[in-house]
């Protein structure tokens, strides 16, 4: 069977025969822990850098004194909704969360308790992954709307603090020519990606064969594969949403 085909017969098993809504429930909420609120630092750092330095280097870039020194914001503000907030916040998701997950499933299985919960008759993929995607689902498109609001809100203090747009004129900048659907396409993009990234990771790791050295590069794959995706996806969803 093709790598490919694996991928999709380990989907499908997760959605059969899964554990009691109130097991769940708990592995969800845990889950949502280690995903949601575990990488709120590095979102926040990442998210608020990105859109200092795309004010700056936009100011930078804009010498023509007959453009308004609104359309920084404008830049700024589509450049972090549509593509800054989202994608590379789920790259970055991707490292932290994807070389966990594929770490963890892959030292339960070299170390034989994925085989135990088997034997007890308990669908192993489904018990395991099924929450973390449910959880990262819940979480990614919340981490990417905090991505998106500290973009924007760094880039006002950037232009603000190096004198590049005075507040007036990102706040005018911002609310010109708003377009509400490019928070929809956010928010479906996190949707997505957070499913790639989960499900590419929870694959690399629940099939690793070997040791410790092989847990490692089941590591390594699944943030390789899940930022791969991520572009991909990335490039099909805009020409479907935006395109």
């Amino acid at each position: 069977m093709s790598k490919l085909g694996k991928y999709l017969l380990f989907l499908g098993k997760l959605f059969t025969n899964p554990e009691k809504f109130r097991v769940n429930w708990k592995l969800i909420m845990q889950e949502s822990k280690d995903i949601g609120i575990d990488s709120m630092l590095i979102v926040t750092i990442v998210a608020s850098f990105l859109g200092a330095v795309t004010c700056v280097q936009t100011a930078a870039n804009m010498e023509n004194p007959f453009v308004p020194r609104y359309i920084i914001s404008l830049i700024v503000r589509d450049s972090t909704i549509l593509e800054l907030g989202p994608t590379i916040t789920c790259v970055v998701l991707a490292g932290k969360v994807g070389s966990n997950i594929a770490g963890q499933l892959g030292t339960m299985r070299i170390t034989e308790q994925i085989d135990a919960l088997e034997v007890m008759g308990i669908n192993s993929s489904s018990y395991l992954v099924l929450p973390k995607m449910i959880a990262a689902m819940l979480t990614f498109p919340m981490l990417v709307t905090m991505a998106c609001f500290l973009g924007i809100y760094g880039g006002y203090l950037a232009g603000w603090l190096t004198g590049s747009v005075t507040p007036q004129d990102y706040i005018h900048g911002l609310q010109f020519d708003f377009k509400p659907n490019y928070v929809l396409f956010a928010l479906i993009k996190s949707l997505v990606f957070g499913f790639l990234v989960v499900s590419i990771s929870a694959f690399q790791g629940f099939y690793t064969k070997g040791g410790a050295y092989e847990v490692g590069k089941a590591g390594t794959a699944a943030v390789t594969n899940a930022c791969i995706a991520i572009l991909v996806a990335d490039y099909l969803l805009a020409q479907l949403l935006v395109g």
